[in-house]
């Protein structure tokens, strides 16, 4: 008996062992909160300035073409003491008008740094071995949030003959400085005072919504999430800042498992591109496809009159020749409910290609046998 006690001991502690790892097993299907929200006021701030590109060689704006450098240029110098004569015309070659570019990441502080992109706007052949100057940058309220300035690294390459003729690789009228902007001021705080928490959804869906909701009130207690439409869920955290910045690390952690998304086909017209989703069903069916061509070709028929005739004329006489050919076409049957799997299979089958399968799948959502949104882009 005794031996039969520790066998009964055994058999409860690896059962024990089994439903504690089970618990730990994510499912097949689930994704990290993290991939597939975010968090409402959590964004980058985008900024833009005017500045200039000095250093070129030869390869700047024509000023004669483009005035506003002339005119920066100008404001620039006077602001260090130098006034150019209003008779005075420079025409430089070595400096470009530019625009600069960034995105100020959320909860950025002052005296960090972020990647800046420089682009010509003025007629500036090349960007190449340019430094730019000081350039401010500010938001959509008209703020300055960081300074630019830096040498620029241009991925692209620019070279010309004395003839006109020109070889370009990539763009070398737009370039990059990294790290070359400093932050001077610190966006707006987005976190909410009460610790109220917005989570909205990358891909808006009901049923993700409900069931973020349900397993947020699952880990935290009943009524700490809500679901207010399909797109966002609102969560009730800690006031307390410190506690709020764990709390959210705490969400991104969770695990859920989305709901399929809709029954799409997607055809892109420009490239033929298409992608059918794994949901898409047929109502039964009878497809035929097939290729009919036709050709007409012109031809000229000279007509001339005997040897020996008296009072004929020549005549030219215009002759159209049509031919007239259609390329087989198999018919083959869809039964209701047939899945991606036998849609594709029983297509391939007839040697359909992709404008074929477009005009088949058109033909089958028509008909409304396709039961799927085709959407066209």
């Amino acid at each position: 008996m005794s031996v039969f006690k520790k066998l009964d001991r055994v058999r409860s502690a690896l059962f024990a062992v089994a439903v504690v790892l089970s618990c730990h097993i994510p499912a097949v299907n689930a994704e990290r909160v993290k991939d597939l929200v975010n968090v409402a006021g959590v964004r980058e701030n985008q900024l833009v300035g005017y500045g200039l590109v000095v250093g070129l060689s030869g390869t700047g704006d024509q000023t004669s073409q483009a005035p506003f450098t002339i005119q920066s240029i100008r404001n620039m110098l006077t602001g260090f003491g130098v006034r150019v004569p209003d008779n005075v015309n420079p025409q430089l070659k070595n400096v470009a008008a530019v625009t600069v570019h960034a995105s100020l990441p959320p909860f950025s502080k002052p005296g960090q740094t972020i990647d800046v992109t420089v682009s010509s706007i003025g007629n500036a052949a090349s960007l190449r071995g340019g430094s730019l100057l000081m350039a401010p940058m500010m938001g959509a309220d008209g703020q300055v949030y960081a300074v630019a300035q830096g040498s620029l690294l241009v991925g692209g390459l620019g070279v010309s003959g004395a003839d006109g003729s020109r070889v370009t690789v990539n763009i070398p009228s737009a370039g990059r400085i990294p790290n070359g902007a400093i932050v001077e001021r610190a966006a707006p705080s987005v976190m909410s005072a009460n610790g109220e928490i917005m989570l909205n959804l990358k891909k808006s869906d009901f049923t993700t919504a409900r069931r973020l909701a349900e397993e947020i009130n699952s880990k935290f207690g009943a009524g700490t999430a809500s679901a207010m439409d399909s797109a966002t869920v609102k969560v009730q955290g800690p006031s307390n800042a410190d506690r709020s910045v764990t709390f959210i690390s705490m969400l991104e952690t969770l695990e859920i498992t989305p709901a399929q998304a809709s029954a799409r086909v997607v055809v892109n017209s420009r490239t033929g591109t298409i992608v059918i989703g794994g949901n898409v069903r047929v109502m039964p069916a009878a497809v035929s496809h097939g290729s009919l061509t036709v050709s007409i070709s012109e031809n000229v028929e000279v007509s001339q009159p005997g040897a020996f005739a008296q009072g004929g004329q020549t005549v030219a006489a215009q002759q159209s020749d049509i031919d007239v050919q259609e390329t087989g076409s198999r018919m083959f049957l869809l039964d209701g409910g047939v899945t991606l799997e036998d849609i594709v299979k029983a297509i391939n089958n007839v040697g359909a290609s992709p404008s074929d399968l477009v005009a088949i799948l058109e033909a089958l959502d028509q008909a409304g046998a396709l039961r799927a949104e085709l959407l066209v882009i």
